[in-house]
């Protein structure tokens, strides 16, 4: 009887699961859906199938300059983030800073504020300073809406370090920057690629930043979009958003594959 419960409940278990699954993707499938479909427009459920608006988009020079746009952005202000976020979290972690505790309120607080409102706040900003720069300004913004990500990730991962092995180092005559290179951040780059990842995708996909910062030559991808919806509405739209989520799909792949998700996540 238990065995029959116990199967019986794992199914219920498991089914309830797959449909929260479903609930999760069904917008992403709808859109895929879409941008395979031989109508003009979007409908759904979509009609006959056809790859020609990938190729429609693909040979738009706006769309392919909008996208490079967002990709170099993306790696720049990850990289930047990592820059800042490793030392960062590691001065915070280990060091007896004095207001550690307010120092990392302030560097996580961009997760805090809604992201609308930061993005206002830096036009101001950057209006009254005289910043004119888009490229630049949109490189500040987005090092700061991603530096979180990296600050969190590798702050815990730093909790999770085995620090008699750092200590075995020093005991052997190990200089402190030799142990910090050869024994902790082997033990973080979980830690490192998970929040690289999240910095990636936060950049690449973002919208509210982008609107208060970009101009007419720098236009990233999400503000391309979101232009060309407000012209028409047909199925390459979708197939703009479906090139997003394979990017997406992408950078989680490659994660998977230098580190592993489930490590990276700390699971």
């Amino acid at each position: 009887m238990r065995g029959r419960l116990s199967t019986s409940g794992a199914v219920l278990v498991y089914g309830f699961g797959a449909l929260i699954l479903l609930f999760i993707l069904a917008p992403l499938l709808v859109v895929i859906s879409l941008s395979v479909s031989q109508a003009p427009f979007a409908t759904f459920p979509p009609r006959g199938f056809t790859f020609d608006w990938f190729g429609r988009v693909i040979a738009d020079e706006e769309f392919r300059h909008a996208f490079m746009v967002s990709v170099v952005l993306a790696v720049a202000a990850t990289a930047a983030s990592f820059a800042l976020g490793l030392p960062a979290a590691y001065a915070l972690n280990r060091w007896k800073v004095p207001g550690a505790a307010a120092m990392e309120a302030i560097l996580l607080s961009p997760q805090i504020f809604p992201i609308l409102i930061t993005g206002l706040a830096l036009l101001q900003f950057m209006a009254s300073r005289g910043l004119r720069d888009a490229e630049m300004n949109l490189f500040i913004g987005h090092v700061l809406i991603t530096l979180p990500y990296l600050v969190r990730t590798i702050t815990a991962s730093l909790k999770l370090v085995d620090r008699t092995l750092e200590e075995a180092a020093r005991t052997l005559g190990a200089p402190p920057w030799r142990v910090f290179w050869l024994v902790t951040v082997p033990q973080i780059i979980p830690g490192i690629a998970a929040g690289c990842l999240f910095s990636f995708m936060i950049s690449f996909d973002d919208f509210p930043i982008s609107l208060w910062l970009a101009d007419a030559q720098t236009v990233p991808l999400p503000i391309f979009l979101h232009s060309s919806m407000s012209r028409v509405f047909d199925p390459s739209i979708a197939a703009m958003s479906t090139l997003m989520i394979l990017t997406g799909a992408l950078a989680v792949i490659g994660l998977e594959k230098l580190v592993g998700l489930r490590r990276a996540m700390g699971i």
